[in-house]
């Protein structure tokens, strides 16, 4: 069986997007391996197994085009109100809080923020298949 064990985004800046990882969701640098060309470093913390990798290219100077095919990253927190109101109160732009249902039961609870590459995070309040 396999295992996911990560996702890897491209980013522009790499203190810039540590920063914001570790600002928002508590991720550490694990790893950093430079190569000729890019580099690429390893986010996770003490929550899950599973890591965000970042690669940084050397000379990229432009905003990657993230297309039509990325959809998003998605996290889980345990009170997503208290989530919500502490992103805002940081300053960090953050979507509305949704609450979603079907077959007329409760489904998610989230909201959407934005990372400085462009890349799309759900924020999911822990709760049946979203642990």
């Amino acid at each position: 069986m396999a295992k996911m064990i990560h996702s890897m985004i491209r980013v522009l800046d790499e203190t810039r997007s540590i920063d914001f990882y570790h600002l928002l969701f508590g991720l550490e640098v694990v790893d950093r391996f430079p190569f000729d060309g890019f580099t690429l470093i390893y986010l996770a913390n003490a929550e899950t197994g599973f890591e965000l990798e970042l690669t940084v290219n050397a000379g990229q100077s432009e905003a990657y085009d993230l297309g039509d095919g990325y959809g998003h990253l998605a996290v889980s927190v345990a009170d997503i109100e208290a989530e919500h109101r502490r992103l805002t109160e940081l300053g960090i732009p953050v979507g509305r809080l949704v609450a979603m249902e079907r077959e007329g039961a409760p489904f998610a609870r989230f909201f959407f923020v934005t990372d400085p590459d462009g890349y799309k995070i759900e924020v999911l309040e822990r709760g049946g298949r979203f642990q």
